[in-house]
């Protein structure tokens, strides 16, 4: 059977989400995790906890970013699942999140497990993820207790200014100026919004929603777009860096702790099968003239 796990997590002391050899990621905890819920064993002469169970996520976060939202899917034995639960009164599968709570670290919890439906990819059935990135630009804003998941920013943020500069990057473009780009991966991407608010206690909040984003673009994005809040930079300069289609050395990458990946939406159950087959087609590059907004 497949399952659908909706996680989340504080990404400060992990190395990304990606198993690394060596160092600490989400994608380790929780395929081990998911190994001593289901007793999956290893042989006698395995080092302790290489036992797992493959996963795949909806979106790989860096290094320092956090997640309300991640969702990931596994194919498990279902007779593994049921005898999981023991003598537990809960169904199966509630069971199962009690104990993969139980076993996972402080710092990720699992908030929901499901049979996921026929068809479901947690990677390429998604339609869009949304993002917030949030920023202290005031001293009454900052806040101790939120410092690990808001960027403390030295200078005061223009909310229109920010909105402005984010007009022209809404659509679809290569956004090879904010991606690191990976060999035979596009950098082709349909952002669906790039909006900006100050919330009611005054921190500064980018929301971003792509149908899929490609490395350290969000961060990139917001990089650029606080040096056009702060003034430094005209309103226009974020669009005249897309058209390009060249990284560029003066945007800086917004540090990691302030983004989290909120939200991955799916299509009708019906149309997760298709969707997932519209993804896994590569996006069409476009040619070099073309810089024309599209709708998703």
């Amino acid at each position: 059977m497949r399952l659908r796990i909706d996680l989340a997590y504080d990404g400060t002391d992990f190395r990304g989400w990606a198993t690394q050899p060596g160092l600490r990621t989400v994608q380790h905890h929780v395929e081990s995790a998911l190994a001593v819920a289901l007793r999956i064993g290893v042989r006698h002469d395995d080092p302790p906890g290489s036992a797992r169970v493959p996963v795949v996520c909806a979106g790989r976060t860096d290094a320092g970013v956090h997640a309300r939202g991640q969702v990931v899917h596994a194919d498990v034995d279902e007779e593994r699942v049921l005898a999981s639960a023991g003598r537990s009164p809960a169904p199966p599968l509630e069971a199962l999140v009690r104990r993969l709570n139980g076993i996972l670290p402080p710092d990720v919890v699992v908030r929901r497990v499901v049979r996921a439906p026929d068809g479901f990819d947690a990677r390429f059935s998604a339609t869009w993820r949304r993002y917030v990135y949030r920023v202290a630009d005031r001293p009454k804003t900052l806040d101790p207790l939120t410092r690990r998941e808001v960027l403390a920013w030295p200078r005061p943020l223009d909310v229109d200014l920010l909105r402005s500069a984010s007009t022209h990057l809404v659509g679809h473009h290569d956004f090879a100026s904010f991606c690191k780009r990976r060999e035979g991966a596009t950098t082709v991407r349909t952002l669906l919004d790039l909006d900006w608010r100050r919330t009611p206690a005054g921190v500064v909040e980018a929301t971003v929603r792509a149908d899929a984003f490609c490395h350290s673009m969000v961060r990139a994005l917001v990089g650029c777009l606080l040096a056009v809040g702060e003034g430094r930079r005209p309103p226009e300069w974020p669009a005249q860096l897309l058209v390009e289609r060249e990284r560029s050395a003066q945007v800086a990458v917004a540090h990691a702790h302030g983004l989290t990946l909120e939200e991955v939406a799916y299509p009708d159950d019906h149309e997760l099968a298709l969707r997932a087959d519209q993804t896994r087609a590569r996006r069409a590059e476009l040619p070099p003239s073309d810089t024309s907004e599209e709708t998703a």
